[in-house]
């Protein structure tokens, strides 16, 4: 008896906790709501993204362990910005080739990671796809806009995240594998190049614009942007086995 009320000790704690993490991270939907925003076709609404941002939200709090390495804003943005893009991916507005071409960056990444033992450079990248660095960075660009995970292909049949978090019976074996995808998904963000790592940091856990990024680390608005396109391609690379 005593187990029982400890453990719905720990349940209330814990979804106290989440209530408090939420409230405190809210703006923190709506800044990459609006980032995001700014590259979507003109029938999505701020208000969609919020919604499924705050989803996200709900569910990196639900699932954060903070000794697995990644700050929680650099972990839960990520999640936010998934939410999102998986959501808009549901309109199937962005053109295959797109789909097609930032798959394509991620594989390259992964064979060339696997054959060098080392983060794939730029260069390298632009070689094993065959293009010039110019036509890569075009590239880079253009997946701005596109997810880094989805979601709903992690854990086929699961329970949404905001049913998931009110549930009273967790099935074991589905806490078992969200444990797994979130400590391979720190993991895999504390092993990105530096560059890569300090961006994240700088716009989800510091809150910056790309603009006020770039000045920071003395390159361009767009070279920001090709930035974190890569770390989030790099970061599919490296968590294929989820995709």
């Amino acid at each position: 008896m005593s187990s029982a009320r400890s453990n719905a000790a720990e349940n209330v704690e814990s979804r106290e906790w989440a209530r408090e993490t939420v409230e405190k991270h809210a703006p923190l939907v709506n800044r990459i709501a609006r980032h995001l925003l700014a590259r979507m076709p003109a029938n999505v609404q701020l208000d969609d993204l919020v919604q499924s941002g705050m989803i996200g939200l709900l569910d990196a709090a639900k699932k954060y362990d903070q000794t697995k390495g990644a700050s929680f804003e650099t972990y839960a943005g990520i999640r936010i910005q998934g939410a999102m893009l998986d959501e808009v991916r549901k309109g199937d507005w962005t053109p295959r080739s797109v789909h097609r071409k930032s798959r394509a960056v991620s594989k390259a990444i992964q064979q060339i990671e696997t054959r060098t033992g080392r983060h794939a450079t730029d260069k390298e990248i632009a070689e094993e796809l065959q293009t010039d660095l110019d036509s890569y960075y075009h590239i880079l660009q253009d997946a701005t806009g596109t997810r880094l995970f989805s979601f709903d292909e992690i854990s086929e049949g699961a329970d949404p995240a905001l049913e998931t978090l009110d549930s009273d019976l967790p099935d074991p074996l589905d806490n078992l594998q969200h444990s797994r995808f979130q400590q391979d998904l720190t993991s895999a963000i504390d092993a990105l190049p530096d560059r890569e790592k300090l961006v994240l940091s700088l716009y989800y856990d510091e809150e910056l614009n790309l603009k006020e990024i770039g000045e920071i680390i003395g390159v361009s608005e767009s070279r920001v942007s090709q930035i974190h396109s890569l770390a989030a391609l790099r970061l599919r690379s490296r968590m294929s086995e989820w995709s």
